[in-house]
């Protein structure tokens, strides 16, 4: 065994059951949050980023890359990966503290906070629906304003933290995090401008003609001038989906499925059994629990898992195929390889495969096989489908 080998050895072993208790602890405190919970995901946190903080770990790392044309090609990415790693990390023991109690107390705070409409505390589901449905233009404004009162709550925070993952990132020689977290991603930074300016001229000005329509829909639903359009007119606080007034409305197809089964017939349909995922999976809202959605792998072994807060919906049946997307492929990663390998490739891969099964909650051959959607309502909605493509 090379020296590379054994440093290798060496750190996986260190890192391997901190990474997996940071993983449990982390699923805690977005299931189930407690500031006991979240006491533990720090403590964890820190001793993991003491690990990765460790200079002589690092140098030892950096003089074996110099050698890696010397190694077998696994040797040499996982020599990689650990760089990648242990770079972010070569800060004092005290900035590396202050981030991580930052870090937790934020998302602390999203994970718990519900806004509120009337006095009445909400959660994200319930303001989805009101700008979803409602034709009351002060009804969304209360709704939409319900989904930004989180950000009073960590604004302060969430400033003092990205302060200092700055100043964390320029005593390392990066110009700032953003900067750090793109070269320890293996992104670069002009190669991924160039691409977004790329498609920014490709899609600005059919976007402005959508958007231009999408606008007098708008005013014809509401009632309203177009200099009196506002953020709550749009069904989406992001507006990262389009509105009812400029889609196609599935939702009616899905007010009585059962999502669970839909995403599980889904994939068995391709020879893969999501059985696993969905017993270890936390599906349904409740309080003190992240309003989102993620798929987290916890120890490159299989145990594999989905946060989800399920409506019979369109988007939450997008979101689970989209995310039970991520857990096949976590889970048909090839056991053989190294555990520090055993992670996607990179952060577009296994992206790319879960965008590309959520969107079958739009596909025709989905909703009739799958879905069970009576295929002359399905012929209906391909054509309004069909037409709202040409439109935009």
């Amino acid at each position: 065994m090379s020296d590379a080998d054994r440093l290798v050895a060496l750190l996986e072993a260190k890192l391997r059951p901190l990474d997996s208790a940071l993983a449990e602890a982390w699923w805690e405190t977005n299931t189930r949050a407690s500031p006991e919970a979240a006491a533990r995901r720090e403590r964890i946190e820190l001793e993991r980023r003491e690990l990765l903080g460790d200079p002589d770990a690092f140098g030892a790392i950096e003089a074996a890359r110099r050698k890696a044309d010397q190694f077998d090609p696994l040797v040499a990415r996982q020599l990689d990966v650990l760089h990648d790693a242990f770079v972010p990390h070569q800060i004092d023991a005290e900035l590396r503290r202050r981030i991580v109690e930052l870090e937790v107390e934020v998302e602390t705070v999203f994970n718990t906070f519900r806004g509120e409409i009337d006095g009445q505390r909400v959660d994200d589901n319930a303001i989805a629906g009101v700008l979803r449905t409602s034709d009351d233009s002060a009804a969304r404004r209360a709704a939409w304003e319900a989904a930004k009162q989180v950000g009073a709550e960590v604004a302060d925070r969430v400033r003092d933290l990205a302060r200092l993952r700055n100043e964390a990132a320029r005593r390392l020689g990066y110009r700032d995090h953003f900067a750090l977290a793109l070269a320890t991603s293996e992104l670069d930074e002009q190669r991924l401008f160039v691409t977004l300016d790329e498609v920014d001229r490709a899609t600005a000005a059919p976007f402005d003609e959508w958007k231009a329509r999408l606008d007098a829909s708008l005013v014809e639903r509401f009632g309203c001038d177009p200099a009196d359009l506002r953020p709550w007119h749009l069904d989406d606080p992001f507006f990262q989906d389009p509105p009812i007034s400029g889609a196609v409305d599935l939702d009616p197809l899905f007010a009585h499925a059962d999502v669970e089964a839909l995403t599980v017939r889904s994939y068995d349909g391709l020879g893969v059994d999501t059985r696993p995922v969905l017993a270890r999976s936390d599906l349904y809202s409740r309080e003190g629990k992240s309003q989102h959605a993620f798929c987290i792998h916890i120890d490159r072994e299989g145990d594999v898992r989905v946060l989800c807060n399920i409506e019979p919906n369109e988007r939450w049946t997008e979101t689970m195929l989209h995310e039970f997307g991520h857990a096949v492929y976590d889970r048909e990663l090839d056991p053989s390889l190294p555990w520090l390998l055993r992670e996607p490739a990179h952060a577009l891969t296994t992206e790319g495969v879960a965008m590309l099964f959520g969107r079958l909650a739009r596909d025709p051959r989905w909703l009739t096989t799958v879905a069970k959607i009576d295929a002359a309502d399905v012929d209906a909605l391909s054509t309004r489908l069909a037409e709202a493509r040409r439109a935009a």
